[in-house]
Parts: structure tokens; C-alpha cells; sequence
């Protein structure tokens, strides 16, 4: 049996309500679950974002691409700077047959599904690119902040740790299955999006109908209110836990989707690959980094349960990615990106197999738990705004090679801001 975490005010569950927690073979099932639709959500945003998009926007303006890149990025990382929050709230006091977060994951895997499925046959030029990633963009975030919260919803405490590292292995295997499976389909970006759009939809479904949750419509919820929604927004970093937390996530992210969002150019406009050389060069790397990762998640989030412990992982993970960092600096071929997928891989397993149960144990208010989740993945949306605005100055001004030195920096002081958070161990 796992030590339980202490929680901050003694609060068990941002639900605050034991007899929801699930046992035994439903627990397992839920776990298993979020896995795999968590592995269909992410293997969506990478496929798209790091390999179809990029490919898509390159086809369309070769000489602008990494420009054009940052625009449609940045825009669809602004856009969906507040679905998280709003999605989350509004999923706090949704009454329904199938209970709070079901009708938003459905509806946002639904749409999100269709609209991928769209952009390379409506995205003609960059504009209408950026239009479409965006729609796309905001319904899959509204996936993804109610998914969260059915962490802090239906496990009690001993078992989140284990619960975030499945998460954390489902963003893992969604981003090798994403970039593999795109890298093998970079002449085929019709049949890439399509493929990915419909698994995001039969997946997602599946986690809803084989772990239906209590009927909400009979619960006392508030009802929500735009005014309050914005007085409440910036309640949670009244915490200085939170602040803190949403500050380490920040950089931590801003770290590493500077390095993984520019994969695909990092191989053609830093190695020397072909587009064609580096799709399969993208899935050998990806597979390195996952198999890590996985290993890597595996064995934290059980360990941080069972040690009571989470701030220390999340320190020393960062290091990892910045070790990753230093070998395409010293070794700007194929071999260098392999031993940055290899390190970096280990420290962002580590890393997200615990931090979700970290940032579960120190929600500063039970009653809104999806939404300050939605809040604090803000912290995951911003980096990807500002990383590719970063990135192009970088390049155009110092070269690719400045993405790796930067990447260094960033990881290092992510992994110092851990210390300051004192509601958990």
C-alpha cells in the first residue's frame, strides 16, 4: 500500500467527496482508460503539430515556413489560452445524464475529430491553415482539461501519483504513435489528419461509455456566471503554491516544445535532411524518447505514491532535458538527436508522471477543480505561443543552434522553481 500524500487544509479531493473514489477493477478500468484516450488526445496534437502542420505550412510558402509556423501556432496557442479554464467551470456545474465532464470530452473529441479531418482540404493557403488548427486546437483542449479532472474526481489521493504517470504515459505514447505514425505519412497529409481525427473520437468515446460517471442533473452546483468566472479566474494564484507550480510548468514547457514543436526543421535546416530523410529519422527518434519516457513514467509516479514524495522529482527531471540538450550542440547529426530523444525523454517522463499529482495535492479550492486544472494549463498553451515567436528570432538572427543553449537554460532554473511550493513534499 502506497503512503498517502498530504493534501493542503487537509482536503482529500478537490471534490471533496470519498465515497466517489473508485476501487479495485473500476479504478483500474478508469486508469487504463485515461491512458489510452490521453494517447489518442496527444498522438492528435503531435501529429498535427509537429509533423502534418509543419509540412502542410511549408508546402504552401517554402521560403516564410518557419515564419508562417509561428504565426499559425501562436495564434491557435492564444485562442486556446482560456478553453482549459472556461471548459473546466463550465464542466464544474454541468448537469447531465452522464454527469460533468462526459458531455464536454464528447464534444470536444467530436469536433476536434472533424476539424482535423478538414484542414488539408479546406487550408489552401496560411490563412485559412490558421483558422482551421484553431478550431481544432480549441475543441481538443476541451478535452483535455475535464480528463484531468477526473484524476482528482474518482481517485483518492494514495493513488494519483500512479493516475498522473498513466496520463503522463499516454502523452508519451500519443507522441510517439503522432509522430511516428505521421512521419510515414508526410505525402499523405489527407489520410494523417483523418486518421488521427477519427482514433481522437472512438477513443475518447470509449473512456465516456466504459466509465460512465454518476448522473450530475440532481446535484446542487452553482450556476455559472461571466462575472464570477473572472473575479474567480485569478483566485487560485491568491496561493503561493499555485503561482508557483504554474511558474515551474511554464518554463518547463517553454524548454521543452521549444525543442520537440521544432523537430522536423531542427532535421532539415540543422542535420541537412530531406523533408523525405527526415520522416523516418522523426519516428526513430520519437521511439527512442517514448521507450525512455515510458520507463521513466513508470517507475516515478508509483515511486512518488509510494515515498510520499513529489517535489523531488520534479526537480531533478528537468536536468535530464537539459543533459539531452548539450549532445546536438557537440554532435549536429542523427546520433546527437537520438541521445537528446534518449534524455529528454527520461526527464519529461519523470517529470509528468508526477506533476499533475503534485498540482492535484495543492489546488487551493475543492469546489473548483476543473477549472484551476484548466488554469493551470495555461502554463502547458502559453510556452507553445511563445516558443515559436522565440524560435524564429533565434534562428533568424544566431541559428538552430541557439534553440539547445536556450532549451539548457530554461530546464535548469524550471528545476529550482520547484523548492519554493511548501503544501506538499
Amino acid at each position: 500500500m502506497s503512503s498517502p500524500v498530504p493534501s493542503p487544509r487537509g482536503v482529500e479531493s478537490p471534490a471533496d467527496n470519498p465515497s466517489t473514489y473508485l476501487e479495485g477493477p473500476a479504478r483500474q478500468k478508469l486508469v487504463w482508460s485515461i491512458l489510452i484516450s490521453s494517447t489518442a488526445l496527444f498522438a492528435c496534437y503531435l501529429a498535427a503539430g509537429s509533423v502534418l502542420l509543419p509540412i502542410q505550412v511549408e508546402n504552401l510558402d517554402p521560403a516564410n515556413r518557419e515564419t508562417n509556423l509561428a504565426i499559425v501556432t501562436s495564434l491557435s496557442s492564444f485562442a486556446t489560452l482560456f478553453v482549459q479554464p472556461i471548459v473546466g467551470a463550465l464542466s464544474d456545474r454541468t448537469r447531465s445524464r452522464l454527469g460533468r465532464r462526459a458531455p464536454w470530452m464528447l464534444g470536444g473529441a467530436v469536433l476536434g475529430g472533424i476539424m482535423l479531418t478538414l484542414i488539408p482540404h479546406i487550408g489552401v493557403n496560411v490563412a485559412l491553415v490558421a483558422v482551421m488548427w484553431v478550431l481544432a486546437q480549441v475543441s481538443l483542449n476541451s478535452v483535455q482539461g475535464p480528463m484531468s479532472a477526473l484524476v482528482a474526481d474518482r481517485l483518492a489521493p494514495t493513488y494519483r501519483g500512479t493516475a498522473s504517470a498513466f496520463f503522463g504515459v499516454g502523452m508519451t505514447l500519443g507522441t510517439m504513435v503522432g509522430v511516428v505514425g505521421a512521419g510515414f505519412m508526410v505525402t499523405q497529409l489527407g489520410l494523417g489528419y483523418a486518421v488521427f481525427g477519427i482514433a481522437v473520437i472512438v477513443l475518447v468515446g470509449l473512456l465516456v461509455f466504459l466509465n460512465q460517471d454518476q448522473s450530475s442533473k440532481g446535484m446542487a452546483l452553482p450556476a455559472f456566471s461571466w462575472l464570477e468566472f473572472a473575479k474567480g479566474f485569478g483566485r487560485p494564484f491568491r496561493s503561493a503554491d499555485f503561482r508557483w507550480a504554474f511558474a515551474q510548468r511554464f518554463v518547463m514547457f517553454l524548454s521543452y516544445m521549444g525543442i520537440v514543436g521544432y523537430m522536423l526543421y531542427i532535421l532539415t535546416g540543422y542535420v541537412g535532411l530531406t523533408t523525405e530523410e527526415a520522416g523516418p529519422i522523426m519516428a526513430l527518434q520519437q521511439m527512442v524518447n517514448s521507450g525512455f519516457a515510458i520507463a521513466a513514467t513508470f517507475l516515478a509516479g508509483p515511486l512518488s505514491d509510494k515515498l510520499g514524495r513529489r517535489k523531488i522529482f520534479v526537480f531533478v527531471a528537468p536536468f535530464f532535458v537539459a543533459v539531452g540538450c548539450v549532445f546536438p550542440i557537440l554532435m549536429p547529426n542523427v546520433m546527437g538527436i537520438l541521445f537528446l530523444a534518449a534524455f529528454a525523454g527520461i526527464g519529461f517522463g519523470a517529470y509528468m508522471a508526477v506533476d499533475v499529482a503534485l498540482v492535484v495535492d495543492i489546488l487551493p479550492n475543492p469546489e473548483e477543480a476543473a477549472k484551476d486544472l484548466g488554469v493551470i494549463n495555461i502554463a502547458n498553451n502559453v510556452p507553445q505561443m511563445f516558443a515559436p515567436i522565440v524560435n524564429a528570432v533565434l534562428i533568424a538572427n544566431i541559428g538552430y543552434v541557439a534553440l539547445f543553449p536556450w532549451a539548457i537554460v530554461l530546464a535548469i532554473f524550471a528545476a529550482f522553481l520547484v523548492f519554493p511550493i511548501k503544501g506538499v513534499r
